[in-house]
């Protein structure tokens, strides 16, 4: 199938996806906030550059998104029909990468949280904040929070 915008329009809204400050991601960061939580944001002397980082509870959150981090089992980490010869190895590279950097964090005494971008949409964020809120305060290492994580607790 062929692209409905020209390369240089395509190019140009591919550039506008922001790796920092988005829209799920800020959404956590006013929610913890209102909790009552400090953190950090996006410290680059840490693998992955955690999106929050909580020293006080020797934490690290990452929020992903469905699409790029290819979620499983998520509605919204579709694949596209076209090209799949570039995408594929493109997804697989992004969850090697997250799989490394965790294991780096996860080494060196770091209580890690995925947040999926799927447990962030309106009807689910106050549940999504209150379970981070409860997890941080607990000794639990991991943390992985996707659509439907947060009804199995």
């Amino acid at each position: 199938m062929t692209d409905i915008v020209d390369q240089v329009t395509r190019s140009r809204m591919m550039a506008g996806i922001k790796g920092k400050n988005t829209r799920p991601e800020m959404l956590l960061r006013r929610g913890l906030h209102q909790r009552g939580f400090r953190f950090r944001l996006h410290v680059a002397g840490l693998p992955g550059h955690p999106d929050l980082v909580l020293r006080k509870y020797h934490a690290v959150i990452f929020v992903h998104g469905c699409y790029w981090h290819r979620h499983d089992n998520c509605r919204f980490a579709t694949t596209p029909k076209s090209r799949e010869e570039f995408w594929l190895p493109k997804f697989k590279t992004t969850v090697e990468r997250d799989t490394r950097n965790q294991k780096i964090l996860e080494e060196n005494g770091w209580r890690i949280a995925i947040i999926w971008e799927c447990a962030l949409r309106s009807t689910q964020a106050s549940m999504t904040f209150d379970t981070v809120a409860r997890w941080l305060k607990t000794n639990e290492p991991w943390l992985d929070l996707g659509q439907f994580s947060i009804w199995r607790e």
